[in-house]
């Protein structure tokens, strides 16, 4: 039964048999028969299977999150007894925003597997929105807003964005009083792809629409133009935990007053304000496992996050133009 229940979620999540039996690793025929077999159980036709195409009936509308639930029971008891074993092990599949998973998740996870190590990681760093239920992917690291899904997710630490540049550019083309001001520096600015949220935007300017800053330098990776403005090649408004080591160092230098940063637990979160997320998908096998690393990804980054605390103790938000 249960081996049925996963076989019709998994052809409904994939929209077709083929797709379903490679994610699970089963012959085409023993897919069918599981749902044949699941559909006699039930005295109802879940779905319409043709050679082109899977169409989910009334019936498997109806059925679908009852069978999603039941999945979802099963791995939390498998987990919960698994989680008597002292030392976890097996292999987990992680995927993280590029920078973010260089800077941040790869030294989270290599201090997890001095605690775990049997635990084996396979993480890919990658700004492509990784789809879950098609791939085997057990816990992904997303920044910014999360759209709604059924995944499962774990705020992990708040995400703003400052405004910053080099002592360089700043000596050199003055200190920007207001956001207005901006409009008549060289602002870095990304090319080529959707731009992050809150990008150039600031609470009472513009009525929070994006400033429209203009530079001589666009590029399509944030990184780079953390670098380029540690050159001195203009003002860039980035992540907190991305710009955080630039400015701890004095490399790059905060151009407004910094936000305070929040030490209380806020119970209920703005869903469409950014931050730092962990999702995994309910009911799969690895779930115990999942949940011990997003556990330590959340204890590792802090709260407040350790960037914040970094930037706070050095001084950053008080920091003005001469």
């Amino acid at each position: 039964m249960i081996d049925s229940l996963r076989c019709f979620v998994t052809v409904v999540e994939l929209s077709s048999l083929s797709k379903a039996a490679i994610q699970l690793e089963m012959a085409v025929s023993s897919v069918s028969r599981k749902l044949d077999a699941l559909e006699t159980e039930l005295g109802a036709r879940l779905l319409l299977r043709s050679s082109r195409q899977v169409v989910v009936t009334d019936a498997g509308e109806r059925f679908l999150p009852r069978a999603r639930n039941i999945l979802a029971e099963l791995a939390e008891g498998r987990s919960a007894v698994q989680e008597l074993d002292t030392e976890p092990r097996g292999l987990l599949t992680v995927t993280a925003p590029a920078a973010f998973g260089r800077l941040h998740v790869a030294p989270a996870i290599a201090s997890f597997l001095q605690r775990h190590p049997l635990i084996e990681i396979d993480l890919h760093v990658s700004d492509d929105v990784v789809d879950l239920s098609a791939r085997r992917v057990d816990v992904a690291v997303r920044a910014g807003v999360l759209p709604a899904s059924d995944l499962v997710a774990t705020h992990l630490a708040g995400m703003n964005r400052v405004v910053s540049a080099s002592p360089a550019y700043l000596a050199r083309h003055g200190w920007p009083q207001t956001p207005e001001d901006l409009l008549q520096h060289q602002c870095l600015t990304v090319n080529g792809r959707v731009p992050p949220r809150g990008w150039w935007r600031f609470k009472g300017v513009n009525d929070y629409q994006p400033l429209p800053v203009k530079g001589n330098l666009r590029c399509d990776d944030t990184d780079s133009l953390l670098h380029a403005a540690i050159g001195g090649a203009g003002i860039v408004h980035l992540a907190n935990w991305l710009a955080s080591e630039a400015i701890v160092s004095g490399q790059l230098v905060p151009v407004f007053p910094m936000l305070p940063i929040e030490r209380e637990v806020t119970p209920r979160r703005d869903p469409n304000e950014p931050a730092i997320h962990a999702v995994h998908m309910p009911g799969r096998s690895n779930q115990g496992k999942a949940q011990l690393l997003i556990r330590h990804l959340k204890e590792y980054f802090g709260s407040p996050a350790y960037w914040d605390l970094a930037m706070e103790a050095a001084g950053a938000g008080e920091r003005r133009a001469p």
